[in-house]
């Protein structure tokens, strides 16, 4: 069952209806390059935020990463809660995501890598990473991180909440062109041990997962997720007529919870004008993936190569990076949208 000891009527209460990013700034090429403190950039933080909130965005969604902890805890907590004061600032809430299965596996400190040419996001990585992630004697560490950071924000109510794990059992690296099977199950162990980590720190705030993908092999993930959740949360880059038919299958087993779709936007078929009013309609909070374009390069689409240039329409991400709408017509969209809930 869910945790019961959220009171999802007051959540409602202390942040209404939200939309916002998935953030990192544009100039980190993954969730190291932001965190570690050689490349820590909260002026540029707070300048992106502020265009953000510009927009009308009220959530970021931002990735941690379990070698900062083991690095430095100490040092990790106190930009953790620089960032929080500038989102803060700007009326930004966040919600912190512990770990990934997604893309790269092996991942280190230091200097991170430069953008691979024509490539989407090629210098993400995985969080703690497939050895890790397969090896319980090795989890000791990572309940060290869950339990620390839970513990030094309980009460803090700049915060949204806490997304335990993203996309568990993808497992895919690099980018989508990557042929080797998804992680599926492997990664249940894992996911029921975070929980029940987080279940034990106590946090005040909402505990969630997303589930990302309605087949067979993700039966069981999904089965634990629904009944886990305090926010239940889900990703969709589908078109307009499977972006629906997901929302509507969430909506039917949420049982009263807030709902959260935390990635989407894939142009030109997944859009702002088309899915945002879709949420709003709904009550289902809506986190896209990217605001400032950079090195991320999450403009290109999966797969993307060279020979194919630029492409016609940005994948994902809003601004350019002096903070100009990428397209005009959505920035008019959105300054008209904000108009019918505010």
């Amino acid at each position: 069952m869910a945790w019961t000891s959220v009171d999802t009527a007051k959540h409602r209460r202390r942040f209404g209806w939200l939309y916002g990013a998935n953030y990192y700034p544009a100039n980190a090429i993954n969730q190291l390059a932001m965190w570690q403190a050689d490349t820590f950039d909260p002026a540029r933080i707070d300048l992106e935020l502020s265009w953000a909130a510009r927009a009308g965005m009220g959530l970021m969604r931002v990735y941690l990463h379990d070698l900062l902890h083991a690095d430095n805890a100490d040092g990790l907590r106190r930009r953790m809660d620089h960032y929080l004061t500038i989102a803060g600032r700007h009326g930004i809430a966040t919600l912190f995501v512990f770990f990934d299965d997604c893309w790269r596996e092996q991942s280190a400190l230091g200097r991170q890598p430069d953008p691979l040419p024509f490539t989407h996001n090629s210098g993400w990585v995985q969080s703690p990473g497939n050895r890790v992630a397969d090896d319980p004697a090795a989890w000791p560490r990572l309940e060290a991180y869950v339990t620390d950071v839970l513990r030094r924000f309980n009460g803090d109510d700049r915060i949204y909440g806490w997304d335990l794990y993203n996309e568990v059992g993808n497992g895919v690296t690099g980018d989508h062109g990557d042929n080797r099977p998804l992680r599926g199950e492997r990664s249940l162990p894992l996911l029921r041990a975070v929980f029940d980590w987080a279940r034990a720190a106590a946090p005040s705030q909402p505990l969630t997962a997303c589930v990302w993908k309605r087949s067979p092999e993700f039966e069981a993930i999904n089965s634990f997720l629904q009944a886990a959740s305090d926010v239940v949360s889900y990703h969709n880059y589908g078109d307009e007529a499977d972006f629906r038919d997901w929302m509507a299958w969430i909506l039917s087993w949420a049982d009263g919870r807030r709902v959260l779709c935390s990635e989407y936007l894939c142009r030109p078929n997944n859009t702002l004008p088309k899915m945002l009013p879709l949420m709003r309609e709904a009550g289902v909070d809506a986190i896209q993936w990217g605001l400032v374009n950079g090195l991320s390069q999450t403009h290109f689409p999966w797969c993307w190569t060279p020979e194919k240039g630029e492409p016609a329409w940005w994948h994902h991400d809003l601004l350019l990076p002096d903070g100009s709408f990428k397209y005009p017509e959505e920035e008019r969209f959105l300054n008209d949208f904000r108009g019918t809930w505010r």
